[in-house]
């Protein structure tokens, strides 16, 4: 197993170890999970209580979110539904997965091939279309709607590792703010629609979007970026299908919300750098949060 680390950006050239996790029996593991706030009944309204304003820059998620599924429809996937008035300017700051890179500016670190460990909590299964040693391991820094540096992890092919670290060098660079950025985990590809996920991700092991084909993700050739600010959309047969299926205030693209990727933006210029194609270019559909080195 072989690690390549990049810090940049340290204030007067000190290394600063800030919060280094201490007892982790092996590389990759994932810490303890924080337990969630208690959440209100599913059936309950999917818009709380109007609020007199909108989120302050780095607040935490309201205590429902996740916790009401959504029926599906005709399209084969959750009703797509008004954006409720609490995510309608998203800003929200989730616990890091992984412990912090060292330093105080960008930092990185790719482990090829990626640690059994972080196999074993990923969607990787020897069916899916790539080996375990065609996949890295990244973690980057990366700024929260907090306006704080975290640090997140995704795997990716190896033959796109190093390309994918300078984008989101780039994104820090421009203070490009990110929700999350972890693993997707097995249950996740089974959970039902609740239709606000927004994290940050390159490899799952799924088909493409309607289809029975892999997806990029299957091959690590894909990345996504903040999904709800940046939805996906496409019109069928059955009807209209968003995801997340909450995020239809942000089909809006022209809206003032932080998050947002748009054409000329740090993000879109930062995987044209390294020759990847946008989902928001698509004729036939807009997938505004995903990236690709194939196009599709």
């Amino acid at each position: 197993m072989r690690s390549r680390r990049g810090v940049a950006g340290l204030v007067l050239g000190t290394v600063v170890l800030a919060g280094c996790a201490t007892g982790t029996p092996e590389p990759g593991a994932a810490p303890p999970s924080t337990p969630s706030s208690a959440a209100p009944d599913a059936a309950s309204s999917p818009d709380p209580a109007p609020e007199t304003e909108p989120p302050t820059p780095g607040t935490a998620p309201p205590a429902w979110l996740g916790a009401r599924v959504l029926p599906e429809t005709a399209t084969g996937f959750g009703e797509v539904r008004r954006t409720p008035r609490a995510l309608r300017t998203r800003r929200f700051t989730l616990p890091d997965t992984v412990g912090p890179l060292p330093g105080r500016g960008f930092a990185s670190d790719v482990v090829a091939p990626a640690p059994r460990s972080v196999l074993r909590r990923s969607t990787w299964q020897p069916e899916c279309p790539v080996t375990a040693d065609e996949l890295a391991w990244i973690r980057v820094a990366f700024w929260g709607f907090d306006d704080a540096r975290h640090t997140g992890e995704l795997l990716v092919a190896t033959s796109v590792a190093d390309d994918v670290v300078r984008v989101f060098r780039d994104l820090y660079r421009a203070r490009f703010p990110l929700e999350e950025m972890r693993v997707v985990t097995p249950p996740e590809l089974d959970a039902p629609p609740i239709g606000d996920g927004n994290n940050t991700t390159g490899f799952v092991c799924r088909p493409s979007v309607g289809g029975a084909r892999f997806s990029e993700h299957a091959y690590g050739r894909a990345v996504d970026v903040n999904p709800f600010q940046n939805p996906y959309v496409r019109e069928t047969d059955a009807g209209r299908v968003v995801l997340p299926e909450l995020a239809s205030a942000y089909l809006d693209r022209d809206r003032d919300a932080p998050g947002i990727m748009r054409p000329g933006g740090p993000v879109v210029t930062a995987f044209e750098r390294i020759g990847w194609v946008w989902g928001g270019t698509y004729r036939t559909l807009k997938d505004y949060h995903h990236f690709s080195s194939t196009g599709l």
